[in-house]
């Protein structure tokens, strides 16, 4: 089963209605320094499967990248382990474009 995707403005509305979503961002660090996603956990795509005992169990998941490539992998593999998960389609590119 494939993670759905939220769209930027749809994961607007859910942060900004008070939903409780663990943002997770699986860019690399430098890619992160040069823009980082606000409230979001940092941890690379590399490094997910080694490190999935930080990621909470009791609320969902958005897990965000550069263009909504690696995210949605991460997504993917995610939802199969059983966390809720959905990939935030686009990216930061999406997300930057989307501000206005």
């Amino acid at each position: 089963m494939a993670a759905s995707d939220v769209t930027p403005d749809q994961l607007r509305q859910r942060l900004s209605g008070g939903e409780d979503l663990y943002l997770l961002d699986v860019r690399e660090p430098d890619e992160v320094l040069e823009w980082a996603f606000p409230g979001a956990v940092n941890i690379p795509l590399g490094e997910l499967g080694g490190r999935t005992a930080e990621l909470p169990t009791d609320r969902p998941i958005v897990v965000l990248c550069h263009s909504g490539v690696r995210s949605a992998a991460a997504a993917d593999a995610l939802e199969r382990s059983g966390w809720a998960a959905a990939n935030l389609a686009g990216g930061a590119v999406a997300w930057v474009a989307s501000e206005s």
